[in-house]
């Protein structure tokens, strides 16, 4: 993919140092479109709620003068956060204060590192792709607990007790849910697990026989990210804004940005996970009706892997919105309770079912 840029403006380079600035050069690639990504899906988000309570959303602010929609509204509010102030309390811990919403982004980021686009693009083929998303992801909750902790404000510190509770709970179940799907696959690579789910396109995928675990995983995701309906750490009637109440300008944008990017890593991990990753959902697929045949895999063999993994990806993206706009925010002992009392005990009992097929040898979907 980059042998055209080694041949031409890298060849007088020694090379180790190519293939250093391959690497960055790979990471700014993966990092310019997420951050856009991040930028527009907050746009994305006030058009898709707009229209489900039948608003506008955003229509003004566009570029050169034509609205185009509301398009330039990331942008102008992007600009905005850039030249406010940023405000220390007084009495905060103004290195850990600066640090927090880093520790919050910085994860999710990192994260993209193991993420294959399709067979061929990723920028770190590891063995253990699984558990390094496990590890570099948990990171996130000290953000929130560091912020609360250094805001030197009650009402923050509460918010991180209640958002760090609720992280950890659902983070346990989450990766119950992840166990069962390197069983299944016997990898913990992500490049095998898609592989593992390839034959009769979306059939062979683990979301069916995985089901339970995939329900487990999506909505613990959304719990994780503190999205509605789990965002009692931003009550407004409860505790103001949670643990970044004391935060303005950049720093609040951060944590913004921090949310958005685990929302997106969230449902690219689903597409992985669950959903065949870049496989075709018409891989194998061919049938007879009326007498004439049905080649549904070669129909769309022209698509490319990277498009159907981001299909998939925007699709559980939009989970995202639809459950905002449409259910009311739980109590934070019914989150609790739905975290420990009900999803782990699910995810439990389908890996022990996944464990006595692979033992007894049984057929089950994914061989």
């Amino acid at each position: 993919m980059f042998d055209w840029l080694n041949t031409f403006f890298l060849s007088f380079l020694p090379e180790p140092m190519v293939v250093v600035v391959l690497i960055l050069i790979k990471i700014v690639i993966i990092m310019v479109p997420l951050m856009l990504s991040v930028a527009y899906f907050t746009y994305f988000e006030r058009k898709i709620i707009g229209a489900m309570q039948v608003r506008k959303g955003p229509t003004i602010v566009g570029f050169f003068g034509f609205k185009m929609w509301g398009l330039g509204q990331p942008i102008a509010d992007a600009v905005k956060l850039m030249f406010k102030e940023i405000i220390l309390p007084t009495g905060a811990n103004k290195f850990l204060f600066i640090i927090a919403p880093i520790l919050s982004l910085a994860p999710a980021l990192a994260a993209w590192a193991v993420i294959p686009f399709d067979s061929t693009k990723v920028l770190a083929d590891i063995d253990a792709s699984l558990l390094f998303i496990l590890a570099i992801t948990s990171i996130g909750v000290y953000g929130v607990i560091v912020a609360g902790w250094a805001s030197n404000s009650k009402y923050a510190l509460l918010g991180a007790m209640r958002s760090a509770a609720q992280i950890v709970s659902y983070e346990i179940a989450m990766g119950f849910a992840l166990v069962g799907v390197l069983m299944a696959a016997q990898s913990m690579n992500f490049g095998d697990i898609v592989e593992a789910q390839a034959g009769m396109g979306f059939i062979s995928w683990f979301w069916l026989p995985l089901f339970p675990l995939f329900i487990v995983y999506f909505i613990s995701g959304v719990a994780e990210t503190n999205r509605a309906p789990f965002d009692v750490a931003e009550g407004e009637s409860e505790i103001v804004a949670g643990f970044h109440v004391e935060y303005s300008g950049m720093t609040f944008a951060v944590f913004f940005l921090a949310e958005y990017a685990n929302m997106i890593l969230i449902s690219a991990l689903a597409a992985i996970m669950f959903m065949g990753g870049w496989l075709s959902p018409f891989d194998g697929i061919n049938f007879n009706l009326l007498g004439m045949s049905f080649n549904l895999e070669a129909w769309f063999a022209w698509v490319p892997g990277m498009a159907w993994f981001l299909a998939k990806t925007a699709f559980f993206m939009f989970f995202f919105l639809w459950f905002r706009a449409t259910f009311p925010r739980y109590r934070y002992d019914q989150i609790m309770r739905l975290g420990w009392k009900v999803f782990i005990p699910v995810t439990i009992v389908w890996i022990l079912i996944v464990g006595i097929f692979i033992l007894a040898g049984l057929p089950p979907w994914w061989n």
